[in-house]
């Protein structure tokens, strides 16, 4: 408890990064919103956990495969680090760039025949997983919270933490785009809520890279 309590700093960042990844629609989140306005509520819940437990997954690779890297090779912290900056300032100029464009969201049901529940949780786990950017994000987010000589314990809360946030948030999402005028009123505010993540996934880039353990 003494080793999570000197490392919170850390664990905080790393789960409003991971927050704040989510909070704005990528294709996942778009699928869950199209699947809810499109199929139902039950489908898209069952889509949202789906995805969330794919995260699960990224992360648990992540943390192990970077603890692994790290035990043998300890000076390629550093270097992670780098990429994993580099990666959070690309973010900032997508978001950027999307907040500077008129073009809204567009959500869309997912093509082919409709499924049971658990079709889509299936669905929602294979987008997860074979998206490449997953991993990318992930080296940075477990990047951010985990210093150097970091106990494998703040590792573990990071997945945790970041697991049930991320069922909180995906199914939050397919139950209120349910219904298209969430959907409305979300791209009504969209611009302003992209540079707001643009900024901090600049920030926290930049914090990233200037980091030296």
């Amino acid at each position: 408890m003494q080793d999570l309590a000197f490392y919170f700093p850390g664990i905080l960042l790393a789960y409003s990064t991971f927050l704040l990844a989510i909070a704005s629609p990528g294709p996942n989140i778009l699928a869950v919103i199209g699947t809810s306005m499109g199929v139902g509520r039950p489908s898209g819940i069952a889509l949202a956990m789906g995805v969330a437990s794919g995260s699960f997954t990224w992360a648990l690779l992540t943390l192990f495969g970077l603890s692994a890297v790290l035990t043998a090779y300890a000076s390629l912290l550093l270097l992670i680090k780098i990429f994993g900056g580099i990666y959070l300032l690309w973010l900032a100029f997508k978001f950027f760039k999307s907040a500077a464009s008129l073009h809204d969201i567009e959500a869309k049901e997912l093509s082919g025949a409709r499924l049971r529940p658990a079709g889509y949780f299936k669905r929602g786990y294979i987008i997860q997983m074979t998206n490449p950017k997953a991993a990318l994000a992930w080296i940075a987010i477990i990047s951010l919270g985990l210093q150097d000589g970091a106990p494998f314990s703040v590792g573990i809360a990071i997945v945790v933490g970041t697991f049930m946030m991320s069922i909180a948030i995906h199914v939050l999402y397919a139950v209120m785009f349910s219904t298209p005028v969430m959907a409305r009123l979300y791209s009504r505010s969209r611009r302003v809520i992209e540079g707001v993540l643009g900024t901090f996934f600049a920030l926290a880039g930049l914090r990233l890279l200037a980091s030296r353990s």
